[in-house]
């Protein structure tokens, strides 16, 4: 069958998507933007999504995911590998300049994922100050303390927890998950949500800057937290998370002298406008990957 260009194909257990470009499962799950997805010693990847437990594989112009129905498709995975986007004219928009062309290049493969938003909130409050090994395994620990039970090929996986039930946690409980100082963070956090919401919905319809504004009343989050909360949750991709050693990456880059953090958000802004969160994460992983700024 067709569904928004992409021919979908029920095969076995899951389904398969003809006509995917831009997608490359090691480039979309290691380029830093997600903690919840694990490569299989065949290459494919297995991950929770939604409550829902699939795994990814993709070969040239084929998406391939397991243990996943064609509505599961069309209702979740669709948006979520956010493939109503054309990643070729994203491409075009910000390959401005030799550096972004050989970033973009780089991580060619690389779509920005439409993560739950709640879930992105807590994850990258958790990923303050830490590598992705630690945060990969902190996110583990608390779905398997507080989320629910999903089997899937004979293995047990566990749902991100809602802030419905986190809330019924005492702090003690939750430093079972061993995340240091930062439980602390997500206990006050899950407490303000378990009162007033997250309306992501909301904070899509505000200028940037008031929803940077709003997510900056959590505790635990600063600019760089807020940013990613936006841009990872599929909120707003006008945004450039900023820490130290991006700093350091883009001082390294462009300025080619020290540079405030300030100052560079308004590069950003200037120079990708509505594409920065984009931008930031080719720059990212091309970043990483080559050892730059470190």
């Amino acid at each position: 069958m067709l569904y928004k260009g992409y021919e979908l194909k029920v095969k076995g257990t899951g389904v398969s998507i003809e006509g995917v470009r831009d997608f490359d499962p090691v480039h979309i799950f290691e380029c830093g933007q997600c903690f919840r997805w694990y490569r299989e010693p065949d290459g494919t990847y297995t991950g929770v999504v939604r409550g829902r437990a699939a795994n990814v594989s993709y070969r040239p112009g084929v998406l391939t995911l397991d243990n996943v129905t064609a509505d599961d498709f069309k209702q979740i995975w669709f948006d979520y590998f956010d493939l109503g986007r054309d990643y070729d004219k994203i491409k075009n928009a910000v390959t401005i300049d030799p550096i972004m062309e050989k970033a973009v290049e780089f991580g060619r493969g690389i779509r920005l994922l439409r993560q739950e938003p709640w879930e992105a909130l807590v994850s990258f409050i958790l990923s303050s100050n830490n590598r992705i090994p630690r945060i990969m395994s902190i996110i583990s620990q608390l779905s398997s303390l507080f989320g629910k039970e999903i089997e899937y090929a004979g293995r047990t996986f566990y749902s991100f927890p809602d802030a419905r039930s986190l809330s019924k946690c005492s702090l003690e409980h939750i430093r079972e998950c061993r995340a240091g100082y930062r439980c602390e963070y997500i206990h006050a956090t899950v407490a303000e949500v378990a009162v007033n919401g997250y309306d992501h919905q909301r904070l899509s319809r505000l200028e940037t800057d008031e929803a940077r504004k709003e997510l900056l009343r959590f505790k635990g989050v600063g600019s760089k937290v807020a940013d990613c909360a936006l841009l990872y949750g599929g909120i707003k991709y006008d945004v450039f998370p900023v820490d130290v050693w991006v700093k350091r990456v883009m001082e390294e880059l462009y300025f080619k002298r020290e540079a405030g953090f300030a100052q560079i958000q308004e590069f950003a802004s200037e120079r990708f406008g509505m594409n920065a969160g984009f931008a930031q994460q080719y720059l990212f992983y091309y970043a990483r990957e080559h050892k730059i700024g470190i």
